[in-house]
């Protein structure tokens, strides 16, 4: 009985010439959209944060569209690279684009942490700094994708256009919901309260009010401390 023929799992196959640095640095950042899928996933389950899982459904709904785009326009790859599915639009490209618009959407539009006694929060400079950085890393993985000959330079383009619109246009979806209560709404179903989903990161530096949270705790530890440590002097 003949075995069946084996394929390769090419979520993470990637081809390059060993013997190029520059090639070697690009195979790595083909992995971009699947590290940055187990960001969202920590983030989501570690936060429970509302804006996070409203950018992580766009980012699938762009992967979607990236699907059902490929299979419209049939683009075929550059012939060097033996690599399965269509090429036009590039997904890397789309993926990073949305990627890189949604968050800087949010940190220059929508995040507006308050200041606390102890802390200052980002400035608008800073946050336009850190947009910035996210635009070059998605700059980077595009040109990466052409470097290795995945796509020309047109399938990427047009993946960060279609990245770059779906990410606006998600992120006006958004701000629509927000503003007639919708996420509100939302909020207070079973369900999310079920699993503790809540709506801080907009107003609030998560990691600066969860050190709040944590001097209030260390200082009670520490009075209990010293109340059991004074009760067991007094004892003897």
């Amino acid at each position: 009985m003949d075995e069946p023929p084996l394929t390769s799992f090419s979520v993470t196959h990637i081809s390059y010439d060993a013997s190029d640095p520059v090639a070697y640095l690009c195979a790595w950042l083909a992995l971009a959209p699947q590290i940055l899928c187990v960001v969202y996933t920590t983030l989501i389950w570690s936060s429970r944060e509302m804006e996070v899982f409203l950018m992580f459904a766009g980012q699938m709904g762009c992967e979607g569209l990236n699907f059902l785009l490929k299979r419209m326009i049939k683009g075929e790859r550059p012939p060097r690279i033996k690599a399965k599915g269509y090429g036009m639009p590039s997904s890397h490209a789309q993926f990073v684009a949305f990627f890189s618009v949604y968050l800087s959407l949010f940190l220059l539009f929508r995040h507006s942490p308050h200041p606390s006694d102890t802390h200052t929060p980002t400035t608008v400079n800073e946050r336009l700094l850190i947009a910035a950085w996210s635009c070059i890393f998605a700059a980077t993985v595009c040109a990466s994708r052409v470097y290795l000959q995945y796509h020309t330079v047109n399938q990427v383009l047009v993946g960060c256009f279609v990245g770059a619109l779906t990410a606006i246009v998600w992120f006006g979806v958004t701000t629509i919901a927000r503003r007639y209560g919708w996420i509100q709404w939302a909020l207070g179903s079973k369900e999310m309260m079920m699993f503790r989903v809540r709506d801080l990161v907009v107003e609030e530096d998560l990691a600066e009010s969860g050190w709040e949270r944590w001097k209030n705790v260390s200082k009670r530890r520490q009075l209990e401390l010293i109340n059991r440590t004074s009760a067991k002097t007094k004892r003897r």
